[in-house]
């Protein structure tokens, strides 16, 4: 109703609001965790190394006022990959190798709910910040660490990136043109799929946490995550029939596809029955339901080359308009291949928030760029607006002063003696 509606703008959902998150990560699986903690209302601080922060930082191009540049002319020109990852978090810098570094971030942890991390496993115990002794001073902590191979394992101590992930679970394997070579996903699906599986562990610790008082520390494996994802699939019982599992454009159960039409591409789903009857008549083609080879869903599963060849052969003349007013018409889940343009430009992502202005803490405006809002929507409100991406180390006076009582003189010297 319009007085739910009205009531729904007025309210704010921040769930979160009474947590405070500390991270040490780098990249995108552990700031893209933290920012998804960020979107649901807890406070985020992001520690980085003095002077050059996150690593990301430096790679370009760069944001200015109005406009990208390749170089980096200013420290408030930040990384468009990082302003991407980091909204809403806030930035403090600390030598975590110095003992008064080390110190003033046990000092942090002590006064946070969560502690998310994804160096190399070990890097933060070598550094005296691991599990056993963060939790020492906070018990009750949840301690999440993020990495390629997991924190143990055979594979723990090898460096990992998305690509080699990509590779290690197998899900290259499984994509790509049945005659072509293993193919990459082209997005960062593990680095973005693992933090989801990482947030929702953490919250359901902190749950337990609220029956125990108990903290704990959450071991999240990037290829783990995919090949969990994978196995979703019967693909197990494919390999014992010897079916080809890297299908291109098509899939392994039936002639659901990718099909060309005059003006471009659409998918089509026909992965039962009582769709391939639907698609029968929308075609005209009572012959899909009194041919054996297609008469059924295993018929059609073993000779998909031959179903997908009659479908062609009836959508050839058809444009993405025409055919999918009449495939919607009589039931048949079909959707056009879109650009990437025609998706940035389409007002529903706008409107729903699932893209938003992209913002940096040093303008008040947005800056060039589009920034990924939350996918989800909440019938209590709307979720709280995010500050942009940090300046490195513009929230020391704030974080450093409210949570550890140093004034700015304290400040001054521990940047003098590149502690901060």
């Amino acid at each position: 109703s319009q007085e739910n509606e009205l009531e729904r703008d007025s309210n704010i959902f921040s769930p979160l609001s009474d947590l405070r998150v500390l991270g040490v990560t780098v990249f995108l699986a552990g700031p893209y965790t933290m920012v998804n903690l960020a979107r649901l209302g807890a406070e985020v601080i992001k520690v980085e190394i003095p002077g050059s922060g996150d690593p990301v930082r430096g790679n370009g191009p760069f944001a200015s006022k109005n406009a990208y540049e390749k170089i980096q002319s200013s420290p408030e020109h930040l990384s468009t990959r990082f302003l991407k990852r980091s909204q809403g978090l806030k930035s403090v810098t600390l030598n975590l190798k110095s003992d008064r570094g080390r110190e003033m971030f046990l000092d942090l942890a002590n006064q946070s709910d969560v502690l998310v991390e994804n160096l190399s496993p070990g890097a933060m115990a070598r550094l005296g910040l691991g599990y056993e002794e963060v939790s020492k001073v906070n018990p009750e902590i949840i301690y999440a660490s993020i990495s390629g191979y997991g924190q143990t394992g055979k594979y723990a101590s090898h460096k990992a990136h998305d690509p080699q992930i990509q590779g290690m679970s197998g899900i290259m394997d499984i994509n790509g043109d049945p005659d072509g070579p293993p193919t990459r996903i082209g997005f960062y699906i593990g680095d973005l799929v693992t933090p989801i599986f990482a947030c929702y562990s953490i919250l359901a610790a902190l749950k337990e946490r609220d029956k125990t008082g108990k903290g704990q520390h959450i071991d999240v494996s990037m290829m783990d995550t995919l090949t969990s994802l994978m196995l979703m699939d019967n693909l197990e019982e494919l390999l014992h029939e010897n079916v080809t599992l890297r299908q291109g454009n098509g899939t392994r159960t039936g002639p659901t596809g990718l099909y060309n039409l005059v003006d471009g591409d659409i998918t089509i789903t026909v992965a039962s029955d009582e769709q391939w009857k639907r698609l029968s008549k929308a075609l005209n083609r009572p012959d899909f339901l009194t041919d054996s080879k297609f008469a059924t869903f295993d018929q059609r599963n073993k000779n998909v080359v031959d179903a997908k060849e009659e479908i062609q052969k009836s959508l050839s003349s058809f444009s993405r308009k025409e055919a999918l007013e009449l495939l919607e018409f009589h039931g048949v889940p079909s959707g056009v291949v879109r650009t990437i343009d025609e998706v940035i430009e389409d007002s529903h992502f706008w409107d729903r928030k699932t893209f938003l202005p992209m913002k940096s803490s040093a303008y008040i405006d947005p800056v060039p760029g589009i920034a990924s809002g939350f996918p989800v929507k909440f019938s209590y409100g709307e979720l709280p607006e995010l500050d942009g991406a940090p300046v490195l180390g513009v929230h020391n006076k704030e974080i450093f002063g409210r949570l550890l009582n140093l004034q700015v003189d304290d400040l001054t010297d521990l940047e003098t003696r590149g502690i901060i």
